[in-house]
């Protein structure tokens, strides 16, 4: 069985998924759903420490897996993957999708900063950034829920492109309302980086369909799997 194995964004963590993951089980998919270890109360870690959380969970897995990130998840597994041997297929869900030597910074062109060391300021007004096509009360629950997240995580450079050798997909989300620069990725952004992936799909809909429609985004997801 292939393991579809979800990997959150920036601010996030895994409950996020929760919506999705029943959906992927009632299609026959079993699921993951890691911690990255930049997002949390009090969190230190940089991407390198979220790739390697990504590559131990994959050592775990016995049998194929797809790998999907989420907005800044799309970092972290694009180097997880370069080192594991069962990933079959990457995709990245309104995600940056770096190249080698390439960062959070580097991809929106603004300079590295100069202390790693600290807090990333939340996204602009997330209600509607992350969450515009939620109800008012889902949408403020899910801003409740968000985490801190580290200024390395954003700063540290991808060592190893996987999509460069595992097939890619990029699901661009088409309403989406993220705010430039440097802290969401716009649809503009989302097609310049597809076009890089081996497969582009769209879902209509804002920056997390997960929430907004979860059976929806799992027919898609399932399509590419088979």
């Amino acid at each position: 069985m292939t393991t579809v194995m979800l990997v959150h964004g920036a601010w996030h963590r895994p409950g996020t998924w929760a919506k999705l993951e029943t959906e992927l089980r009632a299609l026959g998919h079993a699921t993951r759903t890691p911690a990255l270890p930049s997002a949390g109360s009090r969190p230190t870690a940089g991407m390198h420490d979220d790739a390697a959380a990504l590559a131990a969970e994959l050592a775990s897995i016995a049998g194929p897996v797809v790998l999907l990130g989420h907005s800044y998840g799309g970092i972290p597994i694009t180097e997880a993957a370069a080192g594991a041997g069962n990933v079959d297929r990457l995709i990245y869900l309104a995600a940056y999708m770096p190249d080698k030597g390439q960062s959070m910074y580097t991809i929106h062109g603004i300079p590295d900063p100069e202390d790693t060391d600290g807090l990333f300021p939340l996204i602009d007004e997330p209600r509607t950034s992350l969450y515009g096509d939620l109800p008012v009360a889902e949408a403020e629950q899910a801003v409740s829920t968000l985490v801190n997240q580290t200024v390395r995580s954003f700063a540290e450079k991808v060592e190893a492109a996987a999509w460069r050798n595992i097939p890619s997909a990029c699901i661009i989300t088409e309403q989406d309302k993220a705010i430039p620069p440097a802290r969401a990725i716009p649809p503009a952004l989302q097609e310049q980086m597809a076009a890089q992936a081996a497969e582009i799909r769209r879902i209509p809909g804002g920056h997390s369909p997960f929430l907004s429609q979860p059976r929806r985004l799992a027919a898609l997801i399932d399509e590419i799997v088979r």
